[in-house]
């Protein structure tokens, strides 16, 4: 008899030091959320706002959660990346543009980025998209 284990790939995970972080950021801030664009002044850096505090736009893509916090990137940007698995980190110094919520702390999100197998390609979580239907 066979016994099939299907399994769920994320598409992200994130680091102690990073959780760290989301975790006194949450108790300035509340409820947070992250967002990676794919260029302009901020770069291709993850950015940490308050909940609500960026406006997403239609067929943006939420990849997972961070610490119970979606974790959404620009909808071109997913499609570069869309085969590859993201790890949140963080490091001393300042961003880019310094918008998001861990700049005032001399910290900066990054992410480490490694292709996905094969075989995790065909066990990926499901991706959710912006809509405003």
């Amino acid at each position: 008899m066979f016994i099939l284990k299907i399994t769920s790939m994320k598409r992200l995970a994130v680091t102690e030091a990073a959780s760290t972080l989301i975790a006194m950021l949450r108790e300035k801030f509340g409820d947070l959320m992250f967002y990676q664009a794919g260029g302009c002044c901020e770069g291709t850096q993850p950015q940490c706002f308050e909940k609500g505090g960026f406006y997403l736009r239609t067929d943006d893509v939420c990849i997972g959660q961070v610490d119970g916090f979606d974790f959404w990137l620009d909808k071109d940007l997913y499609e570069y990346w869309k085969n590859a698995h993201f790890t949140l980190d963080v490091m001393d110094g300042i961003g880019a543009g310094g918008f998001s919520l861990e700049t005032p702390y001399g910290k900066t999100f990054i992410i480490h980025y490694r292709l996905f197998t094969e075989e995790e390609l065909m066990q990926l979580e499901p991706v959710k998209y912006n809509t405003y239907d």
